[in-house]
This record gives C-alpha cells, structure tokens and sequence, in this order.
C-alpha cells in the first residue's frame, strides 16, 4: 500500500521569519540563500556536529543544539516568532555517536526518548519524519516543503545536459522506468541501474552511491544507466531524493554513462555545476514527467 499523501502548509510570504533546522551538507546552505533571496528572516538551528561551518554566517540568527534533542528545536524558533520552517541536510550517524566534541550535546532528551519508544513497532524514515513534524507542530512550528526555496535545482523534464543519451540508453530508460515507479509503489528503494534491458541492481539501505559502486562492481561494460525517483507519497518536508556532483564523480566511475531522475521530484544539489560536470564526463542526464 503506498503512503498516503502529506498536505503541507503554504510557505507564508516574505518578510515572515523562517526557521531552517539544518544537518550536513550543501542543502542547508541553499535552502538557506534560497530563503534570504525571498527576502525572509532566516532562523536557524543547526544540528552539533553536523552542519556546515559558512552557515550561520547566511543567517540571521543561528543556534546550535544537539541532532537527538528535539524538546528544544521548537522553543527556539518559536523564540524568534517562527511558525514555519524547513529541515534538511544529511545526518552523519558516525559523528553522532563517536565525535566526543559533540557527544553530551547529542545526548537524547526526554521528548526524543519518548517519540522513539512511541516508532519502536515501526521506525523507518518516514514514520520518524511525521513524528518530528507532529513534535515541533506541538511547539507551534510546521515544516513545510523543503523545496520551496530551491525550485530551481529540481531535475526539470527533457534532457537536461548537451550530452544526450544514446539510443540504447533511451530504450533501457523507457524499459526500466516502470519497473522504477512498481519500486517506488513498495518502498523498496528510490534507484534502479540497467544495461541493454537487463536490471542490475536496486537500491535498498545502502542508499544510492553504494548502489552506484555494486553496480560498477556486478557490470565489466561501461554504458549502464541509473534512474533515481521518490517514493509514492513521499513527505517533502524532508524526504527528497538528491543527487549531486559526488554522484555524477561516482557514476563515471562505476562506468555509469547516463542518469535519468524523475522531474520535480528529485533535488541536483548546485545544478549548474552538477550539469557542467556531467557534460565534462560524458554523462546524459535526463528529466523524467511524471505520469
């Protein structure tokens, strides 16, 4: 059964301050300009250990506090009159549990022990992700879609490089693209790889760059296509499917020649510079519409 769809708030309009809760990487830190060139107020509650160092300076207040201390992400943005914000950005688990600096910060709170024990028949990402959106709605602070401020580093529809794919690549999209969305219906996983109409490898945890690497290892021939999607129902409170300069670097790799992503629903973190590399490599990527 797939899950149902999540209705979000409209994004209030500028000069309404906006709070930005922020892990790693380049998310945050375009969510963030996105948000300053709107001309909103940007609050910002930057998880330990995780974000990137030029973020606070993007904001207009920012405060640092643990990933697993949820009791007080609310308060402080409701401190600075925020109603709405966005969360994104990678949460490295490594550094959450072994970066000493960081340790007594990232010690859970009570509200987040709670929560926890509330998932513990069913704990996957986006059950976690609606419990967080109903904690900090307890506060007074909705999450609202994460690509408000970003709509122009959506994948668009048509072939976004000068690269295009090859005929054999176009028939191993047109085959593997249904069979990508059936995947996406289960929740199995957001990636698919073929070759001449062959399914090679399916994304499950490991996420998408080690399915890239397995793929490199189970294929000799180069040329292979990967496609990339979001799950049927998917929150985009925090639940989009990025890619970025570091897939296409490891899609060349694994011998990977074209990427096709579902448009509007996949993010290609600092498009310009993705799409330049992608060109560089002799990489197509293609914009898939939806249906």
């Amino acid at each position: 059964m797939s899950a149902p769809l999540v209705i979000l708030p409209d994004c209030p309009a500028p000069p309404a301050p906006l709070g930005l809760i922020a892990a790693g990487g380049r998310l945050p830190i375009l969510v963030a300009q996105g948000m300053k060139h709107a001309g909103h107020t940007v609050h910002c509650i930057g998880l330990a250990g995780q974000y990137e160092e030029e973020l606070p300076q993007l904001c207009d207040d920012f405060t640092e506090t643990g990933a697993l201390r949820l009791g007080s992400w609310g308060k402080a943005l409701r401190k600075f009159g925020v109603g709405h914000a966005v969360m994104v950005g990678r949460v490295d688990k490594a550094k959450l549990m072994h970066d000493w600096s960081t340790l007594v910060r990232n010690t859970p709170d009570l509200r987040s022990g709670m929560m926890w024990f509330k998932l513990r028949k069913d704990r996957r990402s986006g059950q976690i992700l609606a419990a967080v959106a109903d904690e900090l709605a307890k506060d007074g602070v909705l999450l609202i879609d994460s690509t408000s401020h970003i709509q122009e580093h959506l994948a668009q529809a048509g072939v976004m490089t000068r690269r295009q794919p090859s005929a054999g690549q176009k028939a191993d999209i047109d085959f593997a693209w249904p069979l990508l969305q059936e995947l996406l219906r289960l929740d199995i996983g957001q990636a698919i790889s073929v070759r001449e109409r062959d399914t090679i490898a399916v994304e499950a945890v490991e996420g998408t760059d080690r399915m890239i690497l397995r793929t490199g290892e189970l294929c000799s021939a180069s040329g292979w296509s990967l496609l990339k999607g979001a799950r049927s129902g998917h929150d985009r409170r925090s639940d989009v499917p990025t890619v970025g300069p570091d897939t296409i670097r490891n899609l060349h790799e694994a011998g990977g020649r074209c990427l096709a992503l579902a448009a509007g629903d996949v993010i290609i973190i600092d498009k310009p510079d993705t799409l330049a590399m992608a060109d560089k490599l002799d990489i197509a990527i293609v914009g898939m519409p939806s249906a």
